[in-house]
């Protein structure tokens, strides 16, 4: 495992390493769930690849712009050779593309290529771009003329992932000098307070073939097409000047946020997916219950036999959400709910009551329709308990300023008990006959 002493002894060394422990932390968690992890496997692989680049000591430089502004052409020419596809129509780049570019001081620099906005049908290309975009340590922004509404919109955006930008005035070689240099004055007014006006530059990609006539010491003339080498000489300079001597600084900057974003991310999600299996534990034991008393014959000792499955679900509910409970702590909590809808819900307990005694003494269609009932109050009331018991844990098992009571209130008012009581006695009787 990485620690801040491996990965060197600078402040920004010591700034990733630190980012990488705290990234490890996340995803070694010993206390998640299986059901949890699983369902944040998604962040947990992205999380992987960012230590990964971390440790390598890479920096990733990423191209974004609309379709056909010669993103690839761009790439191409600092490389030096065609690593990246090149189209004419709606763009070619479908995909994160990447490619090795070279070292800078102590870093290896990738150069990755991202899908164009604004495509036709290209509304997933488009949040691929933004999400490469936005995780890379330099963020190359392509225009070939002065900024679209869509444009700016994107331009924006990004500037709020706080990368450094360079905005880059490609395919120059079809303006004048005039007419380039007002076009980059405004593309600098434009952008003011989101790109330095240093790093609004232009470069020529894939300049045009240009008709080359050749005047002969007779007088006589010949004319050839040429195609001039790639002007990008402005953009190398700068991309240098901001890696050379920010490039650790942007890896340790960007690693942090980034890593910020990802925990709060991880967070969010990690309280929706405990909610989802909650609620699925949740209806799994309340029908296990309606079921376990519909089937029960003996008036009575079924309702008191089947407070061991509330104290299971309590006790489940607390490994989903990292607060684990003894069985005495759970069977305390479940005692405490139920003396609130006990108190609530007195009418239906008495219903409750008496449908087992009905069960016990009836039979045939009585039976089935007593057993129908009393396992549909069984249900909703394990089902009203695992709600309560489910936010006094998301609340760090507390009730909070406002008291069990009501807690419990609150959730009873949210429900619709008719609906849930037909509909579990309709799935109870499903089973019983099946």
């Amino acid at each position: 495992m990485t620690s801040a002493s491996d990965m060197g002894s600078t402040p920004q060394q010591r700034h990733l390493a630190q980012t990488v422990d705290s990234l490890r932390a996340l995803i070694d968690d010993a206390n998640l769930p299986a059901e949890v992890r699983s369902a944040l496997q998604p962040e947990f692989d992205e999380i992987e690849r960012l230590i990964d680049k971390l440790e390598q000591g890479e920096l990733h430089v990423a191209v974004f712009g609309r379709v056909s502004v010669g993103k690839s052409a761009l790439l191409n020419a600092l490389i030096g050779e065609t690593r990246f596809s090149v189209g004419v129509l709606h763009g070619t780049t479908s995909t994160r593309e990447s490619a090795g570019w070279q070292r800078i001081g102590e870093s290896g620099v990738h150069l990755i290529d991202t899908p164009g906005i604004n495509e036709i049908d290209g509304a997933e290309r488009e949040r691929l771009a933004r999400h490469v975009a936005s995780r890379a340590d330099l963020v190359i922004f392509v225009v070939d003329g002065d900024l679209t509404a869509s444009e700016a919109i994107a331009l924006r955006e990004l500037a709020q992932t706080r990368r450094p930008l360079l905005l880059v005035l490609n395919k120059a070689d079809r303006y004048s000098q005039a007419e380039r240099s007002a076009l980059l004055e405004r593309l600098r007014t434009h952008t003011q307070g989101l790109v330095r006006a240093t790093h609004v530059i232009s470069a020529s990609a894939l300049p045009a073939q240009r008709l080359l006539i050749r005047v002969a010491a007779n007088g006589s003339e010949t004319e050839t097409m040429e195609t001039p080498s790639p002007d990008i000489a402005a953009l190398r300079t700068i991309m240098f000047e901001v890696l050379a001597s920010e490039g650790k600084t942007l890896a340790a900057l960007n690693a942090g946020l980034f890593a910020g974003r990802l925990s709060d991310e991880v967070g969010r999600r990690l309280t929706e997916v405990r909610a989802d299996v909650a609620d699925k534990l949740i209806r799994n034991y309340a029908l296990g219950k309606g079921v376990a008393v519909g089937l029960n014959p003996l008036p009575l000792a079924d309702l008191a036999a089947a407070v061991g499955l509330d104290i299971a679900l309590v006790s489940h509910l607390g490994q989903v959400y990292g607060l684990p409970f003894t069985k005495a702590e759970a069977g305390e909590l479940v005692l405490k709910i139920a003396g609130q809808i006990a108190v609530l819900m007195s009418a239906i307990w008495g219903v409750n009551v008496l449908a087992s005694a009905l069960k016990g003494i009836s039979a045939g269609l009585s039976t089935a329709l007593t057993a129908g009932a009393q396992g549909a109050l069984a249900y909703f009331s394990t089902y009203l308990t695992g709600r309560a018991a489910q936010s006094y844990l998301a609340n760090g098992k507390s009730w909070g300023e406002r008291g069990p009571k009501r807690v419990v209130e609150e959730i009873l008012g949210s429900l619709d008990r008719d609906s849930i009581l037909r509909d579990a006695r309709a799935e109870i009787l499903a089973r019983l006959k099946a």
